[in-house]
């Protein structure tokens, strides 16, 4: 790169406070040290092993997790380079629900590659052009490395064998349990003919503080974590009202004020909002309605009338809630208080209340075929009921000693559940435990040999960007990284290999060593990885880091805003009066 001359007082191109960066030092080397010290952050919440971060945000609120898309998402990170790898990663988590670690880590590993071959005089266009034929050679390659595939959508052991992997990298230890939950749910929500379909919105969780996380449980319908407000605590084969206004009388935009003269006009002064209560109720009962699901407060006089009337009533404040649940019920929210038309009014096959822990939760659900064959109450089901179009929405309910215990186990299910909707897109699974990563090394290290030109330079820093994740997880194990990975090269590198050897494409990480770096066969332990995760990363990855090494020129302008208020004290202000 040309060396830039500092030029003598000309004419002033910026206003005032604009600050112009570039060339080598204050630009690139500047930058791939952000990136550095941001994977540094989450570089140590990597794996199974990984270390939990305590993040307080802006709000004062306390984040205690191994999550680095929590861990980013609560982080203000201010530098432009560092903010190109977090919105990368972002765009991972959208895109394939997991990985968002494995973002971070590889772009700011393949930025440092890139630092000495600047350094020996590299221009960062060549070292362009070698990580694009190198993440081409990686994705090439990368199809070559799947195993199995998931073959059925409804099978919970199909389910689990992806869905395990991804749980352990944040709950070890209870990625069984959790699995067979989150698989159980999947494969209930899953739609029978298209898995495409398969929206993870269907897939809810509810957190109950106190107990222990084996506790948890699935629930085959939509859990709330409240109890209905109505005398009446359950109801079977009910039509529901749903209402997005509060159940209770209009209140006027503007005051007024009633001049009453005498105690007959006292007593007459209320009966009209009875009359119109009671009217709206018992037609809503007429109707056969059986239970009433509004999304504000219910109001004393309709909560009366409901008890005479023996209907159900259960408030649900989030409007997202409300949403979910009207696609379990077939209904459709109505913004004003009146009786639904049938093509409005939902249906339930059960609501029922019962207690978990020492919290009382109503649970609202919809019988499959097998408990409505084994039911004794079927013949007092409706005929209509079969003709509802309805969503098969799941609840995991999740226990838990502390909020951020639950946070976390709640992290843990989404993530399965993510895995599953990017394995409806790409059903093809590699092997785990970094394994997949030294494969790769290894098939691009060789590419880079038989590629002419200076291109392979990049090509093998490309490679041996590769070999930070194994680095990572020996180092988060607390064993010696350096001989971990050579371990893993020899293993993949033997042609020949020694009676009772590891050696393959499948040789991973085992974390479960003590005290010396171990391997471990990933197919055979069933650790598996989805493709599409790794595809993705990889390509987030090498694009942000081929962003952040092909700027050359920072231009700042001056911050925004007016002076600084000046610090008050901290006692009362009449104290110094």
């Amino acid at each position: 790169m040309a060396l830039r001359v500092p030029q003598g007082n000309g004419p002033q191109l910026f206003k005032e406070g604009y600050k112009n960066l570039q060339g080598l030092e204050e630009v690139i080397f500047r930058n791939i040290q952000a990136t550095k010290e941001m994977s540094e952050i989450t570089r140590t919440s990597f794996g199974p092993n990984g270390r939990n971060k305590m993040v307080v945000n802006h709000l004062e609120k306390l984040f205690v997790t191994n999550d680095a898309a929590t861990i980013i998402r609560e982080l203000e990170v201010v530098h432009p380079a560092a903010k190109l790898i977090v919105m990368a990663s972002q765009q991972q988590e959208a895109e394939a629900g997991d990985g968002t670690n494995y973002v971070i880590i590889f772009a700011s590993e393949l930025l440092q590659r890139a630092e000495p071959l600047l350094r020996m005089g590299l221009h960062p266009s060549e070292i362009a052009r070698g990580y694009e034929l190198a993440l081409k050679a990686a994705l090439a390659a990368l199809d070559g490395l799947a195993t199995e595939q998931v073959a059925a959508w409804t099978d919970k052991d199909e389910l689990l064998k992806a869905i395990k992997t991804a749980i352990a990298s944040k709950q070890y230890g209870q990625e069984q349990m959790l699995g067979e939950l989150v698989a159980e749910a999947v494969a209930t929500a899953m739609p029978a003919r298209d898995a495409k379909r398969f929206n993870v919105d269907n897939v809810r969780v509810v957190k109950v503080l106190g107990g222990a996380l084996s506790q948890s449980r699935v629930e085959h319908g939509m859990v709330f974590p409240r109890a209905p407000e109505t005398a009446a605590q359950s109801a079977r084969f009910a039509k529901v009202a749903v209402f997005s206004c509060p159940v209770d009388m209009g209140q006027t935009e503007t005051k007024g004020t009633v001049l009453l003269h005498n105690a007959k006009e006292m007593l007459d002064y209320t009966k009209g909002e009875e009359a119109q209560m009671s009217r709206a109720v018992l037609e809503l009962h007429e109707a056969g309605v059986k239970a009433v699901v509004c999304g504000a407060g219910v109001g004393d006089l309709a909560l009366h009338y409901f008890n005479r009337c023996g209907m159900l009533a259960i408030r649900v404040p989030s409007k997202f809630e409300l949403r979910r649940l009207c696609r379990v019920l077939g209904a459709n929210p109505l913004a004003r208080l009146g009786v639904p038309t049938p093509e409005e009014m939902g249906y339930c096959d059960e609501i029922s209340t019962t207690e978990i822990g020492g919290d009382r939760v109503t649970i609202v659900r919809q019988w499959t075929a097998d408990e409505l064959a084994a039911s004794e109450f079927a013949a007092d089901r409706p005929a209509f009921a079969d003709r509802i179009q309805r969503s098969p929405l799941v609840t995991v309910v999740l226990r838990g000693a502390t909020q951020n215990a639950l946070d976390d186990a709640e992290r843990a299910v989404d993530d399965g559940v993510n895995v599953v909707k990017a394995l409806t897109k790409d059903p093809r699974l590699v092997p785990g435990a970094c394994a997949s990563e030294m494969e790769l090394a290894r098939l691009v290290h060789d590419a880079a040999d038989r590629t002419a030109g200076i291109n392979q330079h990049a090509m093998k820093a490309f490679a041996q960007a590769l070999e930070v994740f194994a680095r990572t997880m020996g180092d988060n194990a607390g064993v010696d990284s350096t001989a971990l990975v050579a371990k893993l090269i020899a293993a993949h590198h033997a042609s020949a290999a020694p009676e009772g050897a590891l050696t393959g494409p499948s040789v991973g990480v085992d974390v479960d060593c003590d005290y010396e770096p171990r391997l471990i066969d990933a197919s055979e332990a069933r650790i598996l990885d989805p493709l599409a995760v790794k595809q993705w990363g990889l390509t987030y990855a090498t694009q942000a880091a081929l962003t952040v090494l092909q700027v050359d020129q920072i231009v700042m302008a001056k911050t925004a805003g007016g002076p600084k208020l000046p610090k008050q004290n901290a006692g009362h202000w009449d104290d110094d009066d």
